[in-house]
């Protein structure tokens, strides 16, 4: 089969013929339909120093996609061959604490598709069946292919109430862009999005923003006045890993305010804990996504919820050259690759 491969130790990808997988007991074969690339996928593919320490080449990359169930392994029940799946990247143990309690998303032993082996960017994928999600054949592939995505924005955004609340992301980047259209759709009063990508700001705007801020040009504290906020934001977003972004967030929470940490460092930075303190702010790192998280953006998507605004761009996977080149500029917000033909 085809496959998007990450071939040795050094920058770039590879399309390379790779065997297909053969599903093992309790394993689904999945022929995929669409990919999307994912942050991960760009460390990946860059070699950073990330990747250095987590991928062991030659292997397949890719964990974002929607597609079909081409074979089951023994055992597996209440799935059918050609029936519409996506899948839960994190393959978790299934005996520790945190599995035995649903978090799933905090197990020790998580094993990562596309991560820790192989993964979707290929004609076909093997996962458990416990990581299968099935999906109802009338949503949009595109959007589905970008969901585990969508669920770390579903998982950062929903960990405290929104209704009502005034909501601060930092980072517009895809998940936090995504994240400005599930904010709003869960009853936030106002959705305030900063970054220094004005590109980025714009399809903000278009995911519902309230405001999108270019915090290189512009004043945070103006834009809090003109959208009517008193004493400050009640939930903080921050999905940037900018320690500038955390320390301006945090200085701008009203006593009491609730932060979800998504964004990952480049390294460790400073922060003020008598702040923290002080203002009575609660901080919650998030982790990939909740089981529970699936369900509820199947869900809001059926009920309305709109997230086509945030795919900027759609390739071949053949092209998959064209895609990373728009990741890379900084100014896409998803991208997705059609395994549906070949060429």
């Amino acid at each position: 089969m085809d496959a998007i491969v990450k071939p040795s130790a050094a920058p770039g990808l590879e399309l390379r013929q790779v065997p297909v997988p053969t599903p093992g007991p309790g394993e689904v074969l999945i022929k995929i339909h669409k990919t999307a690339i994912c942050g991960t996928d760009v460390h990946i593919y860059d070699w950073n120093e990330w990747s250095t320490q987590h991928i062991k080449p030659p292997m397949v990359i890719g964990h974002e996609y929607v597609g079909e169930i081409a074979e089951l392994g023994a055992g597996v029940t209440g799935f059918t061959v050609g029936q519409r799946v996506s899948g839960e990247g994190h393959i978790t143990c299934g005996h520790c604490r945190n599995c035995h309690n649903g978090n799933i998303q905090w197990c020790k032993d998580t094993n990562s598709v596309g991560v820790d082996r192989d993964g979707a960017f290929a004609e076909y994928v093997c996962i458990p069946a416990t990581n299968v999600i099935a999906i109802d054949p009338s949503m949009d592939e595109d959007v589905v292919a970008m969901f585990d995505a969508v669920g770390n924005a579903t998982h950062t955004a929903l960990m405290f109430d929104l209704v009502g609340e005034d909501v601060l992301i930092t980072g517009a980047g895809p998940i936090g862009i995504i994240a400005v259209a599930i904010c709003k759709y869960a009853g936030a009063r106002r959705v305030i999005i900063t970054d220094i990508q004005d590109a980025r700001l714009e399809l903000a705007k278009k995911m519902g923003a309230d405001a999108a801020v270019n915090t290189a040009k512009e004043d945070l504290m103006t834009v809090m006045k003109e959208q009517g906020l008193v004493e400050g934001f009640d939930v903080g977003l921050e999905m940037s890993g900018s320690g500038a972004a955390l320390k301006q967030m945090i200085s701008v929470m009203r006593n009491g305010g609730k932060i979800s940490l998504l964004g990952l460092a480049n390294g460790p930075f400073q922060m003020d804990m008598n702040e923290v303190i002080g203002k009575g702010l609660t901080l919650q790192g998030i982790y990939g996504r909740k089981m529970d998280n699936w369900h509820q953006m199947i869900y809001m998507v059926q009920g309305g919820l709109d997230l086509k605004p945030a795919i900027t761009h759609r390739f071949h996977y053949t092209e998959f050259e064209k895609g990373f080149e728009a990741m890379h500029s900084g100014k896409s917000g998803k991208v997705i690759l059609d395994w549906t033909t070949k060429k």
